[in-house]
């Protein structure tokens, strides 16, 4: 079985999947407190999946 690509988010993308405001995103990039990105030659943004994924999880309570 093939591996399957790592998708790439955009923001608008990652915004609506984690529930928060854009400049709330905006500002954790900022802070350097969100998922870590990737700043594209044309300019554009993403996250990857995987890393998404991986942030969530450092935000998990421990039980």
């Amino acid at each position: 079985m093939a591996k399957l690509r790592d998708e790439m988010l955009t923001i608008p993308e990652v915004i609506e999947e984690i529930g928060v405001p854009r400049a709330t995103f905006y500002r954790w990039r900022q802070l350097r407190k969100g998922p870590k990105s990737i700043k594209l030659p044309n300019g554009a943004v993403r996250i990857r999946r995987s890393e998404l994924e991986r942030w969530i999880g450092t935000l998990e309570e421990a039980a």
